[in-house]
């Protein structure tokens, strides 16, 4: 399959986009909810520190956060909402 042929089956509306991306995001923080509290912990009462002394607790969210959202994540979210408006169409 070319290029354009897969640009074209993969393009949303940006509305749509926006909305899977944050869909892709929620399930993110939902997935790495430990992690997230351990940062928050590590973070509370701190303000420049926080670089330095949390900076373990830091790069373990963003690793964790990182599987969750990225490029393939929405391009096959994308897929199946391609795929699912398709099978709406059809099924009229």
């Amino acid at each position: 399959m070319g290029y354009l042929q897969e640009a074209r089956e993969n393009h949303v509306k940006k509305k749509v986009e926006e909305a899977l991306r944050s869909k892709m995001k929620q399930k993110a923080l939902k997935e790495c909810d430990v992690l997230c509290s351990k940062y928050a912990e590590c973070a509370r009462g701190r303000t420049f520190s926080v670089v330095w002394t949390c900076r373990k607790q830091a790069k373990e969210l963003n690793n964790c956060l990182h599987q969750f959202t990225n490029d393939a994540i929405l391009e096959d979210m994308k897929k199946a909402y391609m795929d699912e408006q398709e099978s709406k169409e059809k099924n009229k």
